[in-house]
């Protein structure tokens, strides 16, 4: 696997790194955007990642954000994919974070009423809905020169928001199973990814953080 998932999964998790729920979302190599991977990746490498999720000098932003939220998605599809045996109708029929918070699916296009369904389900429309988005060329175009639309951002927040429940989701019902597998460092290690990078250029809002809010105080004050 190439990229930086590969790596960490590597690392972490030997022969199930290829185990992905969705097909992955490659970055063309030799595009500016697979530079840009590279720069994340060997920056990450470095331990730090406050510094390591900080808009590299002189870039895009935009591209930036576009470049992280491709690895995460491809990160969450791999860590889910390790569990979706034990994700299922029986286990989870609802889409929830702990007895406090239930996610309903809407994608405003097809579905546009929110619909009430179990976790794989909705995980599912999740994120067959975010790889529409990726594979869009005018949501998140490839080549160099393609301006990112005015709306970029906006769907960028929302796909974020909605990744986010899908560890909101490993971590509150099936951490056990995280643990079993011996991924609790790389699941770790993503998260808090994913939590500095979306602080940093203030992607989610503080109420959709709540289900993980102690996780993301104690990993935060472990940094500072």
């Amino acid at each position: 696997v190439g990229g930086l998932t590969g790596n960490v999964f590597s690392l972490v998790s030997g022969s199930r790194s290829s185990k992905t729920f969705k097909p992955k979302k490659n970055i063309p190599e030799g595009s500016h955007q697979y530079e840009l991977l590279k720069h994340a990746e060997a920056t990450l490498g470095s331990g730090n990642l406050r510094q390591a999720v900080m808009l590299p000098e002189g870039e895009d932003l935009n591209e930036w954000i576009a470049v992280n939220t491709v690895d995460f998605f491809n990160q969450i599809n791999m860590l889910y994919g390790t569990i979706t045996e034990f994700c299922t109708e029986a286990s989870c029929p609802v889409m929830s974070a702990g007895p406090r918070y239930e996610y309903h699916w809407a994608d405003g296009t097809n579905i546009k009423k929110p619909i009430k369904c179990s976790a794989p389900k909705y995980i599912d429309y999740l994120m067959t809905w975010v790889q529409d988005q990726l594979d869009d060329e005018t949501l998140f175009p490839s080549k160099i020169g393609v301006p990112f639309p005015k709306n970029f951002m906006s769907v960028a927040k929302t796909i974020l928001k909605r990744l986010f429940r899908v560890y909101a989701h490993i971590y509150h019902q099936h951490f056990d199973s995280v643990m079993r597998l011996q991924e609790e460092a790389h699941l770790n290690t993503s998260f808090k990814h994913f939590i500095f990078f979306v602080q940093e250029f203030n992607l989610i809002d503080r109420r959709e953080l709540a289900p993980l809010q102690e996780l993301i105080e104690k990993l935060g004050s472990k940094d500072r």
